[in-house]
């Protein structure tokens, strides 16, 4: 830990010492200081990242650009503490911050959660979240139960999208080409992007749009062989199965003084190709015989509806009130694929999972005239029903479970207060309170503090402390998948998961007479949840069988410094986290329990931007190591008895970059880059002190398909 520190330490000021050797900062840097972002996540109302108590860390509508990113996996790999997890098996993308999965990481579009197929805001497909609307991203670490209620452990990402436009007409048409690795065509091969986006200012109260995206990955054979290989050598097929995506999303916004009113739709679709490596001959009379294998495709439907009202009650309170009807489901295509032929014959489908949520929150504020003080009160409704068929397992108990699947229902109807009191214009405390009534199970609450204290010469300090929980999703309670060789079962007796967080932070801006601006940061945090829910070792005779129960501890501690500077056309960005977990966890079979020392991960990230504006061009270069990871996992010895071993995955780096120049007075976009230009493919995962089954041997994980390179056409047409 200590060599690990003495890495980080020169990161911390790096820019500061190089800025003050060629420069003199501004006293007052308040005053001269640009004008800051304005957010909206976690806000009674929306400001400046200054005046926020939380931390947020925004990503531009120029980094999204810049990367040229088409969906919310291709952005968030560069950010530091949060780890995008892929799988080329079923071409989900989740995320992962402080070693926790997306179950503890919420998700929002607009400030509403966004649905998944095992929850609501967690646990979602990072591939599945188009960006083409958006206008910035923003991200809050750290609990938000009080603002954001159940399984907003970890943090919040926030995507602001576009709900206005400058000119009357707004036209964009966007063109993209990528490699998947080195495997590129026009149609068969690569990844083929067109997106199309229509605005119109129908007057100074009216606003509408109307966009549509299609996304065809066409997959990444590497030693694969694709869908028309008839060997039966285990070769046919995609090592990243190919999948196609269908956006389209309309809004339409009235607005008048104070008044505001929008409509948002979304529309997403998604087919995944199986292509089954077993190929089976078929008898065809006196000639040879005709290949076929038995395929599949994943199709997930989602509809997304929003309404939201703000405005004014009496002439003083101000309201913000949204509604919102989600609902996803998941159908599995069956069929025959003779290959020859390229034919698909005896089609059945089948739905195994849905998920449809009605949804509503809302707020009142400006309670007092002192605009020293401010009081937000607020409400939650979810109203959430999931579906699993068969398909998934064989479910137990009733026929009719088994015939048609388990259906439940969850809801929980929360109370929210927060308020936020600006003793001077320095510092401020934010207390919060939410309690949430549950009807599956025992009522939870939530509680946070925050502090803000502005210092001289740009000191900004803040620190905070909040409880939150995390409630079961849909799979651990209701899982039952037994078949010859599995057995996992869920447990419908589970209870909430419960965590304290805590923050301390200390960020420092100058400004210089130059017009050199820099930013410096350092936060520590720590994070304790009890009642963690595990997939525990319940029995070994005849098969392994797991149960999920509240049986697991986590502890975790994050230090990070990030240092920003910008200085006419250049911007640069450094920073470091080091975060150690430290888990519990216990086998049912035997009792027996891992090590619960802390292991420490080590994240370095940094970017570059530079403008040319003579020739309307920005290089941008985007880089991010992902130190090694280590982990327990449960195994078994030489006797069949359980235990657990250290499991180490090495570390890693990743860098993109782009050339983006635009022509023609900004009418004409062009983007010209790479993703993963030290061309990864797979990590090694080693497993040490096992002599069993399952221990002492290494594996490599497929974390990506290699070097990738893109182009990207944009087209905008603005006219009044």
């Amino acid at each position: 830990m200590q060599g690990t520190t003495r890495v980080l330490l020169p990161f911390i000021f790096l820019l500061s010492s190089i800025a003050s050797a060629q420069d003199t900062p501004i006293q007052d840097s308040i005053k001269n200081k640009q004008l800051e972002e304005v957010v909206i996540t976690g806000q009674i109302e929306p400001q400046s990242l200054k005046k926020s108590v939380y931390n947020v860390r925004v990503i531009s509508k120029k980094d999204i650009q810049r990367l040229a990113a088409n969906n919310l996996g291709d952005v968030l790999n560069q950010y530091l503490n949060i780890t995008v997890k892929p799988s080329g098996s079923d071409g989900r993308s989740t995320v992962s911050m402080f070693g926790l999965d997306g179950q503890y990481f919420k998700i929002l579009v607009d400030n509403i959660p966004l649905i998944s197929d095992t929850g609501l805001g967690n646990n979602v497909d990072l591939t599945q979240v188009n960006l083409d609307d958006v206008e910035q991203i923003e991200i809050i670490e750290g609990s938000m139960g009080v603002t954001h209620g159940s399984n907003a452990v970890s943090g919040i990402l926030n995507i602001i999208t576009k709900k206005s436009a400058k000119n009357k007409w707004e036209i964009s048409a966007t063109v993209q080409e990528e490699t998947i690795g080195d495997e590129y065509s026009w149609f068969d091969k690569g990844r083929h992007i067109q997106a199309l986006k229509v605005s119109h200012s129908i007057n100074e109260n009216w606003f509408a749009s109307i966009g549509a995206n299609r996304n065809d990955f066409t997959g990444y054979l590497d030693d694969m062989q694709g869908k028309n290989y008839m060997e039966n050598d285990g070769l046919r097929g995609y090592s990243w199965l190919p999948k196609e995506q269908i956006v389209s999303n309309a809004l339409i916004g009235y607005s008048k003084k104070d008044f505001r009113l929008f409509y948002k739709f979304d529309y997403f679709n998604e087919i995944v190709n199986y292509y089954n490596p077993v190929v089976v001959p078929q008898s065809n009379g006196p000639f040879e015989p005709v290949y076929f294998s038995n395929d599949k495709n994943f199709v997930t439907n989602r509809f997304y509806h929003h309404l939201n009202s703000y405005g004014h009650l009496f002439s003083k309170l101000t309201y913000n009130v949204s509604l919102s009807y989600q609902k996803q489901v998941r159908d599995e295509e069956r069929f025959k694929y003779y290959i020859e032929s390229e034919e698909e014959q005896d089609k059945t489908s089948t739905t195994y999972l849905s998920k449809e949520v009605i949804y509503s929150t809302g707020n009142v504020t400006n309670f007092f005239t002192n605009k020293k003080y401010d009081l937000q009160v607020g409400y939650e409704i979810v109203n959430e029903n999931g579906t699993a068929s068969p398909t998934s397992g064989t479910f137990r108990d009733e026929e009719q479970q088994a015939a048609n699947g388990i259906q439940a229902r969850l809801e929980n109807y929360d109370f929210f207060a927060s308020a936020e009191l600006n003793f001077t214009d320095r510092f401020s405390v934010r207390p919060g309170f939410r309690y949430s009534f549950q009807s599956k199970f025992e009522d939870q609450q939530a509680v946070s503090l925050g502090l803000r204290y502005l210092m001289d010469r740009g000191f900004e300090a803040r620190g905070s402390v909040g409880r939150s929980y995390r409630t079961p999703n849909f799979d651990e309670m209701y899982t039952y998948f037994v078949d010859s060789n599995h057995n996992i079962q869920g447990n419908s007796d589970l209870i909430p998961e419960q965590s304290m967080s805590y923050e301390a932070s200390l960020k420092k801006t100058t400004m210089f007479t130059s017009g050199m601006q820099l930013l410096n940061s350092i936060l520590v945090s720590h994070l304790d949840v009890d009642d963690r829910i595990g997939l525990v070792l319940a029995s070994t005779d005849p098969i392994w069988a797991y149960k999920y129960m509240n049986i697991d501890s986590y502890r975790n501690w994050n230090f990070s410094a990030i240092n920003q500077m910008s200085y006419k056309n250049l911007e640069a960005k450094i920073g470091a986290s080091i975060v150690g977990v430290s888990q519990k966890l216990t086998t049912g079979v035997s009792g027996a329990t891992s090590d619960d020392n802390y292991l420490y991960s080590l994240q370095l990230n940094t970017s570059v931007a530079y403008t040319i504006p003579k020739w309307n061009t920005t290089f941008s270069a985007y880089y991010k190591y992902n130190g090694r990871f280590q982990q327990y996992i449960e195994a078994a010895d030489a006797n069949g008895d359980a235990y657990f071993f250290l499991s180490e995955t090495e570390g890693y780096s990743m860098l993109d970059a782009s050339v983006r120049k635009t022509f023609f007075k900004n009418k004409f976009d062009v983007t010209l880059g790479a993703r993963n230009l030290l061309d990864i493919k797979n990590i090694q995962t080693t497993q040490a002190g096992g002599t069993g089954p399952h221990g002492g041997s290494s594996s490599d994980i497929l974390l990506a398909y290699g070097r990738s390179y893109f182009l990207k056409l944009t087209y905008n047409l603005n006219f009044n």
